[in-house]
């Protein structure tokens, strides 16, 4: 692209990169010896995060960490950090650190690392701790929770103090929410010294999988990556109606794969796009609108999606693959949509988009589409089949082979993109634009593909776990942020090797350092965090919320999800996604699905984690207080307030997905049985989001009228909620006596569906009520097709039914059934037309309304001319 001006831009990008350090990884920079031992931690952190993800330290028999002491020492180096890198007030000094700070700092990392530097005589002495246990306990909960307050404010900070409160002050609680309390001895040793609070799955998972995909990030882009991504987006969209934005929205999806930020992503595009929309005619607050609609909904995208997605896996009990394939259909969809959303604002403003050097033909267009999209396809396929032939024929020597030949895929890319002008970084505000020349600007940059495809190849073909595999994607991105400049060099004819490797050195350190710096926060989130889940398995909060909530909304599940949402929207103003999804999950997950179960409504629960994740993320454009909001407008020069109330309108279409897939759980591709039937939710899908944003819009081929948009709305709530219509003409299951359970299971059609609610004590002792759906296989008799999903049942004489057993990793076991429960309700899916049948009237709807359209479009234009 062409050069670009840098009038005010230095401005800009100082105010952005302060908030950016602000919110993110600390204000204090101190200089001199100090400042290097603080940019050593955080690399040290780094080095530590990857040998504990490799398999070296089986290898050697060396720093073997169970999964207790390595979150002892992951713990240690946030809290450290935070009171190193974060000042206490706004007026404490940024250019040198406090004594008390230092002490605070050495203090916390002693009390977090004290289960790893005890953790024998602690495991002999479990249940019993000392005087010093407690002593340690106390002042390691103290300065955690001022680190969480330095780090990421006060609102996490107080929340876990009102959590802490309320395990203290249980009998002068209102009789609803009372409990019987809790010592300070059995608090403390609880949060401190199990795995049920600070220490508990929350920062294990920060350990274990989310560092490793942060730091992934940080090096994919300090080596160019992201500025590969935004100039491939602009290339390939810049010239259409409103191209600068629709980039934008493109280039924030797929810096989404190597950010878990809505923030960070604002900072690496934003930095760009905005002022390229607003120089193609978007106003200000719009153009940072549009920023902050796509970074936000950056978090959506798989495979990184931020810490929360990594903690679904833990707390959902499933992959984290499983959590990819529910998560795709959502992300693509709200995309598509704000894609939309820009391409009616541009025709509503008759935004025009930027020259292209080159103009080509549709027909051109189409078949370099076609034949990229045909070639990506064979290349997938002859790697997948490839690799599974020679995994056959060489057996474990298939690894080194498999190696060789991504070296040679690696060297071949960059000799092919060695032909083509290296990417700069663009600054921003030129007199005259002009768009890259797709081709080159995609070959120049593939090899950055390599990495990403390792990662995605490892989570899903090799079925490495999430940690593992982002272990051999960043010792990849390593590898190729050393070697591309190198190799660069030779194959450009300059040879300067000495120069170029040590750029890549350098890119490296800084990569691992800025991946450190930015895992302070989500570090000492996860433990604050982890206060609120130890409150709740102590003193039995959950089964109090489930009343509460019940008796609040009068059962009603769409009043729960709405209450449910409001909490993630005003907590998410102060807390950090990750700390938002792990309150809000814990608390009101198990409330949505048993009151859910009681309306007679088979909730998945990861549907509801989708649910609360989703709200979690859109609250960082949520008024008044949306960091990402604040970072656009920053970039922008347009009001926060104004920019985050535009960017919410923006983001409806994202804030309606959640309600429809608790509703209908095929949106999350769950429950489906057919290609057709993909084919069918997935185009249903789109279209449905396509016409909520024309309708959210007002603008379709013309402008709306007011009974068109009611119309349109209709008709989207239709094509993704078809059921709702279905249900009121034909009931989706019948009741049946529990008794009946084997008679019931052999009249279901072949791979249909059996609906049970049961209810029994889970392993925590706590009572549990469950409404799950089982999946019968193929036709046969009741009882086989019962004990094929891994239940095995007693029916006693007056016809209660008992499970008896549920077999290992059997359907009945994922699902959540468990031995000694009692079956409560049998439902067997009713004998009716499919639902989607409703989309007939729907579509015929569509067609009037679009003919209408049409018609009055067409005499505009007359009148025009």
């Amino acid at each position: 692209m062409a050069e670009i001006g840098t009038s005010n831009h230095e401005t800009t990008e100082k105010s952005l990169d302060k908030l950016i350090v602000d919110s993110e990884s600390g204000t204090r920079r101190p200089g001199g010896y100090v400042g290097k031992l603080l940019i050593l931690i955080p690399f040290t952190w780094s080095l530590f995060q990857l040998w504990l993800a490799s398999p070296l330290p089986f290898i050697f028999n060396f720093g073997v960490f169970n999964g207790t002491e390595a979150r002892s020492i992951h713990l240690a180096f946030a809290v450290f950090l935070a009171f190193t890198a974060f000042p206490a007030l706004k007026r404490s000094p940024r250019d040198y650190i406090p004594v008390q700070d230092w002490l605070l700092a050495l203090g916390g990392a002693f009390a977090a690392a004290y289960i790893y530097i005890f953790y024998e005589g602690l495991s002999q002495r479990s249940g019993l701790p000392t005087t010093i246990d407690i002593t340690v306990s106390i002042i390691g909960m103290l300065i955690l929770l001022e680190a969480t307050r330095r780090a990421l404010g006060p609102p996490l900070m107080v929340v876990a103090i009102v959590f802490l409160t309320y395990t203290f002050a249980g009998p002068y609680m209102p009789d609803i929410i009372s409990h019987k309390g809790q010592s300070l001895y059995k608090v403390s040793a609880h949060q401190w010294l199990s795995t049920e609070g600070v220490f508990g799955v929350a920062l294990g998972v920060s350990t274990s999988f989310v560092f490793l995909f942060v730091l992934f990030g940080s090096l994919l882009e300090k080596a160019g990556a992201g500025n590969y991504f935004i100039k491939t987006s602009f290339s390939l969209l810049g010239h259409m109606r409103g191209g600068p934005a629709k980039a934008a929205v493109v280039a924030s999806g797929v810096t989404g794969i190597i950010s878990g930020s809505s923030i960070a992503n604002v900072a690496t595009t934003g930095v760009f796009t905005i002022p390229l929309m607003k120089r193609v005619g978007f106003p200000a607050s719009k153009a940072a609108a549009v920023e902050v609609a796509a970074s936000t909904n950056g978090q959506l995208t798989p495979p990184v999606m931020g810490a929360a997605a990594f903690l679904m896996v833990e707390y959902v009990g499933i992959t984290y693959l499983e959590v990819i394939k529910h998560a795709i259909l959502p992300a693509l969809i709200s995309y598509i949509a704000l894609v939309y959303i820009v391409h009616l604002e541009s025709c509503k403003a008759n935004i025009v988009g930027l020259p292209r050097r080159v103009k080509r033909t549709i027909l051109q267009s189409m078949l370099s589409f076609v034949g990229s999209i045909l070639g990506m396809c064979i290349m997938g396929i002859v790697v997948y089949y490839g690799i599974g032939w020679l995994k056959n024929v060489f057996g474990e020597a298939s690894v080194w082979i498999v190696a060789v030949l991504v070296l040679a895929a690696y060297i071949g890319l960059l000799k092919f993109a060695s032909r083509y002008p290296e990417l700069k970084m663009d600054d921003v505000g030129s007199e005259i634009l002009e768009l890259p020349e797709p081709g080159p600007t995609i070959k120049v940059g593939l090899y950055y593909l390599i990495p990403l495809v390792v990662l995605m190849w490892c989570l899903i073909v090799e079925r490495f776990s999430p940690g593992l595999s982002a272990f051999w994607a960043t010792v990849l991105m390593i590898f190729i942020s050393l070697t591309q400049r190198p190799i660069f060099s030779y194959f450009r004819g300059k040879f300067d090797y000495y120069v170029a490797f040590r750029q890549g050195v350098e890119d490296v350190f800084e990569g691992m350092v800025n991946g450190g710096r930015n895992m302070i926060g989500i570090g000492v989130a996860t433990a604050a965090a982890g206060i609120v889940v130890g409150t709740v398995t102590l003193t039995g909060i959950g089964q109090v919320m489930i009343e509460l909530v019940e008796f609040i909304s009068g059962g009603n599940i769409m009043l729960i999800l709405l209450f449910t949402a409001v909490i993630c929207l005003i907590l998410g103003m102060g807390l950090p996604t990750t700390a938002n999804y792990i309150v809000v999950s814990t608390l009101m997950a198990p409330v949505i699905v048993e009151l859910g179960a009681e309306a007679g409504l088979v909730v998945p629960l990861i549907a509801v984690h989708m649910f609360v994740f989703f709200f979690g993320i859109l609250a960082d454009d949520t008024p008044p207080v949306g960091l990402a909001a604040f970072a656009a407008s920053a970039i922008a020069k347009s009001d926060p307030i104004k920019t985050g109330i535009q960017g919410f309108m923006y983001d409806i279409r994202t804030a309606i997905l959640p309600f429809m897939f608790i509703f209908n759980t095929q949106l999350l591709l769950i429950g489906i049985d057919s290609i057709f039937e993909l084919l069918l939710v997935i185009a249903s899908a789109v279209t449905a989001m396509l016409l909520f944003a024309a309708a959210t819009q007002g603008y379709w081929l013309t402008n709306s009228r007011k009974w068109e948009t009611v119309m349109l709305l209709l008709i989207a709530f239709t094509l993704f909620r078809p059921g709702f219509w279905w249900d009121k003409l034909y009931p989706p299951y019948i009741d049946m006596a529990p008794a009946k359970i084997y008679d019931a299971a052999e009249n279901i059609v072949s791979k249909g569906r059996l609906q049970i609610v049961a209810s029994g004590l889970n392993i925590e002792g706590d009572f549990e009520r469950k409404a799950v759906t089982l999946p019968m296989g193929e036709s046969g008799s009741g009882r086989a097709r019962i004990e094929d999903t891994g239940l095995m049942l007693s029916i006693q004489d007056d016809g209660i039914v008992i499970i008896d057993n549920v077999a290992f990793d059997s359907i009945a076991q994922k699902v959540g059934l468990d031995f000694d429960w009692k079956i409560e309700i049998l439902r067997v899916e009713s004998d009716r037309p499919s639902k989607h049948i409703a989309f007939i009237p729907a579509l015929l709807m569509l067609t009037i309304i679009w003919a209408l359209q049409r018609r009055r479009r067409k005499l505009t234009d007359l009148k025009t001319v």
